[in-house]
């Protein structure tokens, strides 16, 4: 964990892979992002998660006024996240626009398989995700992709890439067996965040990159 910067009013670290950002349910499932945080910064605070698997940026807000103040940005789609990945298959480029695509499918919880989701026209919330090709390899045939999540559903980016037949290299969850252990880690990495200070008003922007 690294911390990228800090305020009196907030953090913007760099989670690594393996590392859940709150704790989660079970024994030995206590460390985590939240945690190390709070062991020198007792009032810090999450404001929005990353997948265990996922690496990069994350923001925490110091103080509950805080929080509230960029939890609602989040909810009012002020923040703009964008990720990195390596999926399977050649993945080409939309053919007309500005070279982003779209995905909008509905996800919802897969109640028998909980904590997977799935696509689900019927019950699912409304889900949007652009993506870019960044490059191919046509030699070991994937794709390296810039993704920007619109909505913020639980697994949306591995769900969507999913869907449209190009699974995230080492993706445990929802890539064939092949395909997740093609890498030896989720090659998924949260590579930029901006937003606007609720506090001073300026612009922030912070990058990562992606490890792989």
């Amino acid at each position: 964990m690294r911390t990228v910067y800090r305020d009196g009013q907030l953090l913007v670290l760099e989670k690594p892979e393996g590392l859940l950002s709150v704790p989660g349910r079970g024994a030995g499932k206590a460390d985590c992002l939240s945690a190390r945080v709070q062991a020198q910064d007792p009032d810090a605070l999450i404001v929005h998660r990353l997948d265990m698997a996922t690496s990069g940026l994350i923001l925490m807000a110091l103080g509950a006024d805080m929080q509230r103040r960029l939890s609602r940005a989040f909810a009012e789609r002020e923040v703009g996240k964008r990720y990195v990945a390596v999926v399977a298959g050649l993945l080409d480029s939309p053919t007309a626009g500005d070279g982003w695509g779209l995905v909008d499918l509905p996800i919802a919880a897969d109640w028998p398989n909980r904590p997977l989701r799935i696509i689900d026209r019927d019950r699912g919330q409304a889900s949007l995700t652009r993506w870019r090709v960044l490059a191919q390899d046509s030699r070991a045939r994937t794709t390296r992709v810039e993704l920007e999540p619109v909505t913020g559903r639980s697994h949306q980016l591995r769900v969507h890439l999913k869907a449209i037949g190009h699974p995230i290299l080492g993706d445990a969850l929802y890539a064939p067996p092949e395909i997740a252990a093609a890498a030896p880690r989720l090659l998924l990495h949260a590579s930029e965040l901006r937003f606007t200070h609720p506090w001073s008003g300026m612009p922030m922007e912070f990058s990562s990159p992606a490890p792989f």
